[in-house]
């Protein structure tokens, strides 16, 4: 499971040696060149946040505490990048609300290594396992999902459709698609089916259903889960679904499933 890390950094090639370092490490990455993330973090909520000492539309120590003073964010871990010249300035980094400092120019190695450090001991502090840190935790004997933590009750096709989008996150289904994929043989269904469907998981997985963070519509084509998703149970089953066996998706482009004998009675 990759756990997001934020960088708030104006300097193009700081945000792209961290970037490319820290997922070669296993993480997942999200670059800003502006002060103004709040909202976006708490809908995101990363494992850990990079900031910069000054960005052009504020100031890291001001960021650190707004992000300290979210009912959400917290407890997120933030590690400031201060520039060798302004050295000076950690003890009001650490006194802000910072949880380490990294003084640049640094070398990828300490930077992976110093994030590995902080999120081990946030851990180990609160108790919490790496599970924990995403944003959907699918228990799929039990048929259970929980969001941020929460469990959110799902009817079957509910849980059905959001484990297989989370098995194949950050893939483009068509509702044809996935009406084979997670309705598969059932009558009467048509692909607006689909549409009911994502409306009522939205309203139960997404922070501000009116903007979804998660669950993306792909104009004329279809839709995306975006959401970084780990298993309770049975993570490492095999998915033999068209989308993962090359020979049924080849046969699924040749043949295209034909709906017209669904009707919308069902959703």
């Amino acid at each position: 499971m990759k756990q997001l890390v934020f960088v708030v950094e104006d300097e193009f090639d700081v945000c792209e040696l961290a970037q490319q370092h820290l997922e070669e490490a296993g993480y997942t990455v999200r670059t800003f060149s502006t002060a103004h993330i709040i909202r976006e973090a708490e809908n995101r909520r990363p494992s850990l946040m990079l900031i910069a000492l000054m960005m052009p539309d504020g100031n890291g120590f001001d960021l650190c505490r707004r992000i300290r003073d979210s009912r959400i964010l917290a407890t997120t871990p933030v590690i400031f990048l201060i520039p060798q010249t302004s050295e000076h300035h950690r003890a009001f980094a650490l006194e802000s609300g910072a949880d380490d400092c990294i003084i640049k120019p640094f070398s990828p190695r300490e930077l992976v290594a110093r994030v590995q450090a902080v999120l081990r001991r946030f851990n180990a502090a609160s108790g919490r396992h790496p599970m924990e840190t995403a944003e959907l935790v699918i228990d799929s004997l039990a048929m259970k999902v929980s969001v941020r933590g929460s469990e959110v009750p799902t009817t079957s096709l509910e849980f059905r459709l959001i484990e297989y989008l989370a098995r194949h996150r950050g893939q483009v289904f068509t509702r044809d698609l996935l009406l084979d994929a997670v309705w598969g043989d059932m009558e009467f269904v048509t692909p607006r089916s689909v549409d009911a469907c994502i409306r009522r998981v939205r309203g139960k997985i997404e922070p501000d259903r009116t903007t979804p963070t998660y669950l993306k519509t792909i104009r004329g084509v279809g839709y995306r889960l975006d959401a970084a998703a780990t298993w309770r149970l049975s993570s490492a089953d095999p998915c033999n679904c068209f989308a993962c066996t090359s020979s049924t998706r080849a046969a699924k482009v040749a043949h295209p499933p034909d709906h017209r004998r669904r009707s919308s009675s069902q959703a």
